[in-house]
């Protein structure tokens, strides 16, 4: 018994030389990257187009869809139109480079929970004469792992007027106050 566990040791420390020792923590990092990529996504919102809005936004992949979490400040009190849109990229100083709505359906725009609807409609959040708001929505069909429906590799934009959840394409809610690209975790 004591000869097969030296032999063991003896054959998992050669490997570990012939691989650079290396081996075990990649592959443990490879895995374990690979599951928390396919449970949880993070923006933080930077303002934009000279407002002083900012926030952040989390998503966690639940059956059957996502659960988005939005927490702004700096915002006008009322109610502000928040969209996923096609593009992580805030670059553009009005976040017009963050591209339309994320719209992997080609659906008309709507009320999150309307039978037609983008993927990225997320309707409106409340703030209070503070400033600040949150707002908590789970969408259905969206994922956080790879695939057309992810929500990783697109942004988060808050707008300065609240989506009136018809107009096409993006409910007339008016330039975009604050954007973030969503990264996996």
């Amino acid at each position: 018994m004591r000869a097969g566990l030296i032999l063991a040791s003896v054959i998992l420390t050669a490997i570990a030389v012939l691989s650079g020792g290396n081996s075990f923590a990649a592959t443990t990092k490879s895995s374990g990257s690979a599951s928390k990529a396919a449970g949880k996504a993070h923006a933080t919102l930077e303002s934009k187009s000279g407002s002083t809005v900012t926030g952040k936004a989390d998503f966690v992949e639940k059956s059957g869809g996502v659960e988005i979490s939005v927490e702004i400040s700096g915002a006008t009190p009322g109610m502000h139109g928040v969209h996923l849109h096609q593009n992580a990229d805030c670059s553009a100083a009005d976040a017009s480079s963050a591209g339309g709505h994320f719209n992997p359906d080609n659906a008309q725009h709507g009320a999150p929970d309307a039978a037609s609807h983008h993927g990225g409609d997320l309707g409106n959040i409340t703030i209070g004469a503070n400033g600040k708001g949150k707002l908590k929505i789970f969408v259905k069909g969206l994922t956080v792992a790879a695939g057309d429906h992810s929500v990783v590799g697109r942004s988060v934009v808050v707008h300065a007027d609240p989506d009136d959840l018809k107009s096409q394409p993006a409910g007339n809610s008016g330039k975009r106050v604050a954007c973030g690209a969503i990264t996996g975790m």
